[in-house]
């Protein structure tokens, strides 16, 4: 393909320095390649043509033919506007201008026939549109030829003041006739048969000016086709790679320690879905490659379990194993519940995290440097230049989303030779799609929950039953159970959530007043000291009542509390509300969610508690939010080391296009593992499109 693309988008006619400069600013178009990969985001049929007498107020955009039949001006200064009365044979319509009346006013002509385009508005049942698109019809002839349908691009209000819809639509225009000849074509001419692709001339002219809605959804497929394709190749090609290093550390043996624990102290029996797992766990770690695996499992389904099983596995070989955790929370109660699990075997382990005072930090260090500790779990400490393995071998990353990729690199480059990695996250992710994201890793689920957990029983109320709300959480607590209230916390008005949570607590001490009833608050403003204080009492059940943020959303275990209360729920995200009603329904006895709102609300916000009230599956769930909320960040999966630079893939609702690209991929680098052969000149260079900006070569880390 021609340099042409790679032009600043300065030299194509009707830009120049001054709008070039705003382009980049405020969209990120600098060449003339990402002006034309700024697709429109809707189109205007403009097929249809009205007569004046058809048009009614439940038309909101139309087009119709009409005779100018004069002209008048009213007003003065800010106020003047520009009137000009056309008709047809069934009716007539007024045109207004507030602004632009110098220019509008030069191109209209008494008695000349214009195509009209607007937004229609009517005032004492007479037709107007205020700012419509006026054309003679000599211009809508030629205009016809080129397209049927016109694109409205997303802009900027800044860019919106100097670049209108036309505006923008007539630099596309001279950007096209710029690179329309000169267009090379990347894919091979076999895979453009085989996936029935149109060729990337017809598609880019396709999604800016269709001739057809059928033109318009070949010209989307093909363009969704190159995006997923170059993010495949990167994936596969990194994957491969992996598995050619043959360097992974060997666990041929169950040893003594693994066997102990599996038959003296495994707390409860293994599900049939923990035992996949470890099975898949296993095999991997005999293949002498590195292993890469993304553990998947719902709140509760017991992947710490599994997670220790595996570190079990590495010591059995000789080797240490660590976890990381987010938070100093998380990792204590990690930490709290392997002791627990470990008690009476002589498996060494140690804590450390930010707040480790001198000693705890002093004995962690020493026992792993010299291999006295067999298992470190702790927070981010644990990538501090100082820590130092005699042997690690197996690496787990708990809600692996939380961490940055450079942050869990720093974990593989403990060794000369890469550990095993077990990432772990409790948000479910749609099977499909995360095997074709995270596709450099392998993915396994835990998708049943141990015997004896009580689904969670959610209901939504609105702010009129919280008198009833009340009267049942004091039931609840008079039954030696504990509560948890919880209010949202969003960064960009983190005073004003402050206060809600602070009034909240007010109102909740008032009317559960001691010494009858203790209610403790946790919320992320407090002194870490503090913090765990007010943990500890509710952990101890020395609290009966939790208001808290979001802070609670991993890393608080507390079987003994049965009710989780959302206020604002509706400003929560389905995942977050899963997680948080995932801290109830831990022990044996009957659990509850109560989904606290005020009375509007939004289809979507409705539609997101009315799910939560259906189902306790987390992968439904998860499925749901991501077709209400899109792909977005997709909770951290999209953060493998790619900038992923999608224009018009949506990994959400393409789901069949990725498995189908993910297959393509394979295919080629089979046949052609560094797409060396001249026919994958056009491959390459996608390739390197999609590689990303990362220095490293993060596949090891997910």
């Amino acid at each position: 393909m021609e340099r042409i693309l790679d032009n600043e988008v300065k030299f194509v006619a009707g830009v120049g320095e001054a709008r070039a400069k705003l382009l980049e600013r405020e969209l990120g178009i600098r060449t003339v390649g990402d002006l034309l990969s700024h697709y429109p985001f809707r189109y205007i049929d403009r097929t249809k043509t009205y007569r004046i007498g058809e048009i009614t107020e439940e038309v909101s955009l139309v087009q119709f033919r009409a005779r100018v039949t004069g002209t008048a001006y009213a007003g003065a200064g800010r106020k003047r506007r520009f009137t000009v009365f056309v008709s047809d044979p069934t009716g007539s319509a007024e045109l207004v201008w507030f602004q632009g009346i110098k220019w509008i006013e030069k191109r209209i002509e008494t008695g000349r026939e214009y195509l009209v385009f607007g937004r229609p508005s009517f005032f004492r049942g007479e037709l107007s549109l205020v700012h419509p698109e006026v054309e003679t019809m000599e211009q809508a002839l030629s205009r016809k030829a080129e397209s049927t349908m016109q694109g409205i691009y997303s802009t900027t209000e800044k860019l919106s003041g100097v670049l209108g819809t036309k505006g923008f639509h007539r630099i596309v225009c001279n950007a096209w006739e710029l690179v329309r000849n000169r267009l090379g074509e990347p894919l091979p001419e076999a895979l453009r048969q085989r996936y029935g692709l149109v060729t990337l001339h017809e598609a880019l002219h396709n999604i800016h000016f269709p001739q057809s809605p059928e033109a318009l959804r070949q010209a989307q497929y093909r363009l969704k086709f190159d995006e997923l394709l170059g993010i495949q190749l990167n994936i596969q090609s990194r994957r491969s790679a992996r598995m050619a290093r043959n360097n992974g550390f060997l666990f041929p043996k169950v040893g003594g320690v693994f066997r102990t624990f599996y038959d003296e102290k495994l707390p409860f029996p293994l599900t049939e879905a923990q035992k996949r797992v470890i099975r898949e766990i296993r095999r991997d770690t005999v293949t002498g490659y590195q292993m890469n695996r993304l553990l998947q499992g719902d709140v509760g389904s017991g992947k710490t379990l599994v997670a220790l099983m595996s570190m079990l596995l590495a010591v059995d070989n000789g080797f240490q194993a660590c976890m990381m955790a987010p938070t100093e929370i998380l990792a204590r109660q990690h930490y709290a519940t392997v002791c627990r699990m470990l008690d009476g075997m002589e498996v060494r382990t140690a804590v450390l995290t930010g707040a480790s005072n001198a000693r705890e930090r002093r004995a962690a260090l020493e026992g792993i440097a010299d291999g006295s500790i067999d298992l470190l779990i702790g927070t981010h400490a644990l990538l501090e230049d100082r820590v130092r393995f005699a042997n690690l071998g197996f690496v787990v990353i708990d809600e692996q989303h939380r961490f940055g990729v450079e942050q869990r690199a720093r974990l593989w480059t403990k060794n000369e030779q890469p550990p095993h990695i077990l990432v772990m996250t409790a948000t479910p992710i749609p099977r499909t799609l995360a095997m074709t994201l995270y596709g450099d890793l392998d993915v396994s689920v835990i998708d049943e929950l141990p015997p004896g957990r009580r689904p969670v029983r959610t209901v939504h109320y609105t702010d009129a039953a919280r008198m009833r709300l009340f009267g049942f959480m004091k039931q609840e607590i008079r039954k030696g159970r504990q509560v948890y209230v919880v209010y949202p916390l969003i960064k960009e008005s983190e005073a004003m959530d402050y206060k809600d949570l602070t009034d909240g607590y007010e109102a909740i001490s008032r009317d559960f007043p001691l010494p009858e009833f203790v209610t403790t608050v946790c919320h992320g403003k407090m002194k870490p000291a503090d913090k765990e204080e007010s943990m500890r009492q509710f952990k101890s059940g020395e609290a009966h009542i939790m208001v808290a943020t979001s802070v609670i959303e991993v890393g608080v275990d507390v079987p003994n509390a049965t009710v989780m209360v959302i206020e604002s729920a509706e400003r929560f995200g389905l995942s977050q509300l899963h997680q948080l009603r995932g801290r109830v329904g831990r022990g044996g006895e009957q659990s509850y969610c109560i989904l606290m709102s005020g009375e509007k609300l939004s289809r979507e916000s409705r539609a997101r508690l009315d799910a939560m009230c259906q189902t306790g599956d987390g992968f439904r769930l998860a499925e749901l939010d991501l077709k209400l909320r899109g792909a977005g960040d997709i909770n951290g999966t999209l953060q493998s080391g790619m900038a992923l630079d999608l224009k018009i893939a949506n990994p959400t609702l393409d789901t069949q296009l990725l498995t189908l690209t993910r297959d393509a991929a394979e295919e080629l680098l089979a046949r052609d593992r560094t797409l060396a052969l001249p026919e994958h000149a056009g491959l390459r260079e996608l390739k390197q499109r999609y590689a990303g900006g990362a220095e490293r070569d993060f596949s090891m880390i997910s």
